[in-house]
């Protein structure tokens, strides 16, 4: 069985611009990523699922801050 070359490729491609349009691949290829993280974050546990802020300041999701004198 023979490799898939460059030639392929680029059809492929091509087809793929053709039925979804220029638009519409950038927001696809988001829209992978996000839910390739999600699945990662998914895997690894409930200590992943920090927002990335919190992990910086120190807060945790759940964790209240003292209150500040004015």
């Amino acid at each position: 069985m023979e490799t898939i070359g460059w030639p392929e490729l680029l059809v492929i491609g091509l087809v793929f611009v053709l039925l979804f349009g220029t638009k519409k691949i950038p927001e696809m290829g988001k829209g992978l990523g996000e839910g390739i993280r999600s699945f990662k974050a998914a895997i690894k546990g409930p200590t992943a699922e920090k927002p990335p802020e919190a992990a910086e300041t120190g807060e945790a999701a759940g964790e209240e801050q003292p209150a500040q004198k004015v």
